[in-house]
């Protein structure tokens, strides 16, 4: 919750899922602090397991997202590669997955075969919901995604298709692309130009296409456990990830 609420700061979201982001409603200084409370509030039942290697996990959590928001504030209005992409998502999302299922195999008593399995489940859920997540940005109408459509590029966001598609369209298109990656704006350039030029190289169905293979690398992550409710679900959890329309 805490980073929910600082990332809406951040980002200067005014919503999220379809209601008043907590910093419209109480204004940036107040949820900075409560944000800063509530993440304070997870160290304090952290400290009370005594076991270090909980708060190592939470204090190399926190450096990564950290890291990830300060980068990706770096690359506002660049356009980033690939790899560079993928290197902030793992660090703004998937290792928070990673992280949440290390502590629960920790606090468990799991062996660490185990913790490292769990880990790369949740690594590759997050992975595969952060890339979902920037395609429905950019696909959603605004009623079902709750917030308002390609938040990403008017931002100065490059994604997974934004990017796949730089690599093959032609002159004119990647400058249309930039135009707005630059501006930070859809100005001169909306966004219902650009939607054409992702669907014409198939880049919304190639980002889509690597989701699922990360949606399926986490379920292989796990498949060596033996069966239980709690392993069923979290064998559907990557589907729901790949198949959610919001």
């Amino acid at each position: 919750t805490a980073t929910l609420v600082h990332d809406d700061i951040i980002d200067e979201a005014r919503t999220r899922r379809g209601r008043p982001a907590a910093n419209t409603q109480w204004g940036n200084s107040k949820c900075v602090l409560a944000g800063d409370w509530l993440y304070m509030q997870a160290f304090k039942v952290a400290v009370q397991e005594r076991n270090f290697r909980i708060l190592d996990a939470l204090i190399e959590l926190t450096q990564q997202m950290v890291e990830g928001e300060l980068l990706q504030m770096e690359k506002l209005g660049k356009l980033i590669s690939l790899e560079e992409h993928f290197d902030l998502i793992y660090r703004k999302t998937a290792c928070l997955f990673s992280v949440c299922m290390r502590l629960g195999a920790i606090l468990g008593g799991a062996t660490p075969e185990q913790e490292d399995q769990v880990a790369r489940y949740g690594r590759d859920l997050g992975m595969a919901f952060q890339i979902v997540d920037d395609v429905l940005d950019l696909t959603a109408s605004e009623s079902v995604l709750g917030k308002p459509v390609a938040s990403d590029l008017r931002e100065g966001k490059v994604t997974m298709a934004v990017i796949h598609a730089l690599e093959r369209c032609s002159s004119e298109e990647r400058g249309m692309i930039e135009t707005v990656v630059e501006q930070r704006a859809f100005n001169g350039v909306t966004h219902a130009e650009i939607l054409p030029i992702l669907e014409r190289y198939g880049s919304l169905d190639s980002a889509s296409a690597r989701a699922g293979q990360y949606s399926e690398s986490a379920r292989k992550a796990i498949c060596t456990f033996p069966d239980s409710e709690i392993k069923r679900a979290l064998l559907w959890a990557p589907e729901f990830v790949v198949a959610r329309e919001k």
